[in-house]
């Protein structure tokens, strides 16, 4: 029989078995591929993945792993203190959750200096006639925004691409990631890499300890599925619009509960509903919560996004039945990826607690200071669906830099969510504008630590604060 003639009745075997036993991928009857390189074995329900090369296709100083607040700042500050810096971002934008998720919605920024100013200066300038809910952005707007401005940096930028791995040097350095891309599996080499993937994807492939939940429970903050809206005018429907001037925080929240139950026949799955104003004719709706789900699990992560779109679209089919100015009510757009509040809370070389926040902690090693107070939404369903009453209240809080340091692993810093704290302390510091703050001392810090020739915890940054481009004294 000929070598054609094998190819044949192998593939007439293929089909006519099934593709999993004819690759011998049968539980219990693992075997390896004859003379096919890209063959592996399965074993003991473990799929074994042969060796393989994968190219360095790129080298920088300084490794951005996540485009959202805290990514594209970080990369920004560390182009603009001289480092080769190179973003690396898994959706098609930057912005992470002002743009991919939908919530432009930029809190506790008012006290946070330099690139974070410069955004809201920026976008403010851009639709200084707008009427918005202060805080509230065009995500369009933001996407070109932060586009321009890492191009300007000469930030090096690669959309569409997913981190798959993290590899360390026998020193315990990080010295590159692997990605996923369309242009298959390819690695980058860094000096410094900073996690800003708000999971802590990068930091846990690398080996790193980390934190998730509630310590007595593992309940963790649910995730929220945002969309866009068109088809209302805001004078028309103000009573149920939340964030505007002399409002107070509940009324307009309730009054869209009540009307979202008498319309669809059921109360959201997030009992304070937020309907904000970006323009006149288009809002952002926050209406839903996914308990119980993981941000860091694809699983859960489509349970999560096939809950919340089904619900969402119930919910406006049932606001437009009610007619007047309703009638027109569209979804225009919903969010790449799902919001996700908490997730990984990486080993720092200082973990923030609940008595940091409780005695508004001052730091020497500052990268910023939160304002915001303890937001810690509704755990499980039945507590309340709403904003839990939470045993601590924070005053303004430092974040050290410390935290930003992971502890397991050299070479490697962190900024968003993912940075070193406890539950309630996290609940606090989640939030964008902190996410900027964070980013822009990550920035400096790791361009600071190629240009010195040491680690990220090495380098002093109760000094370098007082000569960053933000400071007072610069």
């Amino acid at each position: 029989m000929t070598a054609a003639t094998n190819r044949t009745a192998d593939r007439r075997r293929f089909f006519q078995t099934g593709a999993a036993a004819a690759l011998g991928w049968t539980l219990g009857s693992p075997r390896v591929q004859g003379d096919d390189a890209a063959a592996g074995l399965v074993e003991n329900g473990t799929y074994i993945e042969p060796p393989r090369r994968v190219p360095v296709v790129a080298d920088a100083d300084v490794v951005v792993c996540g485009g959202g607040p805290a990514g594209v700042t970080a990369a920004l500050a560390a182009a603009r203190a001289g480092a080769r810096t190179r973003l690396l971002e898994a959706h098609g934008c930057l912005g992470g959750i002002w743009t991919s998720g939908l919530l432009s919605y930029i809190l506790d920024s008012g006290n946070k200096p330099g690139i974070m100013r410069e955004i809201l200066a920026a976008l403010q300038a851009r639709e200084e006639d707008v009427r918005r809910a202060p805080s509230m952005y065009d995500p369009e707007a933001l996407k070109l925004l932060l586009e321009q401005m890492c191009q300007e940096a000469g930030v090096a930028l690669q959309l569409h691409t997913h981190c798959a791995a993290a590899v360390r040097d026998a020193a315990n350095r990080l010295a590159l990631v692997v990605t996923e891309s369309k242009s298959g599996r390819e690695a980058i080499a860094g000096k410094v890499f900073i996690d800003c993937t708000g999971e802590g994807d990068v930091a846990h492939q690398a080996g790193c300890g980390w934190d998730y939940g509630r310590p007595e429970t593992g309940d963790a903050q649910p995730m929220s599925f945002i969309v866009l809206l068109t088809g209302i005018h805001l004078d028309e429907i103000r009573p149920y619009v939340s964030s505007l001037p002399g409002d107070t925080w509940a009324a307009p929240k309730d009054a869209l509960a009540g009307l979202i139950k008498e319309s669809s026949g059921f109360g959201p799955s997030y009992a304070k509903p937020s309907l904000f104003p970006i323009r006149e004719t288009l809002f952002c709706l926050m209406a839903n919560h996914e308990y119980g789900l993981r941000g860091f699990d694809v699983r859960d992560v489509t349970r999560a996004t096939l809950q919340g779109r089904a619900e969402l679209h119930r919910m406006i089919d049932g606001l437009r039945s009610l007619g007047g100015p309703w009638k027109g009510l569209r979804i225009c757009s919903s969010p790449e990826r799902i919001g996700v509040r908490e997730s990984r809370r990486i080993h720092g070389r200082y973990t923030l607690s609940s008595d940091d926040i409780t005695r508004g902690a001052r730091f020497d090693d500052a990268v910023c200071c939160c304002t915001f107070p303890v937001d810690v939404h509704s755990t499980a369903a039945d507590r309340g669906k709403g904003i839990e009453a939470a045993p601590v209240r924070a005053k303004p809080f430092d974040i050290p830099y410390r935290s930003l340091v992971a502890k397991d692993v050299d070479g490697l810093l962190l900024a968003g969510r993912c940075i070193s704290g406890d539950f309630y302390a996290h609940s606090a510091y989640r939030v964008t504008g902190n996410a900027v703050g964070m980013g822009q001392a990550a920035g400096l810090a790791a361009a600071t630590a190629v240009k010195e020739g040491v680690l990220p915890h090495e380098v002093d940054w109760t000094e370098l604060a007082k000569t960053a481009p933000w400071s007072e004294n610069a």
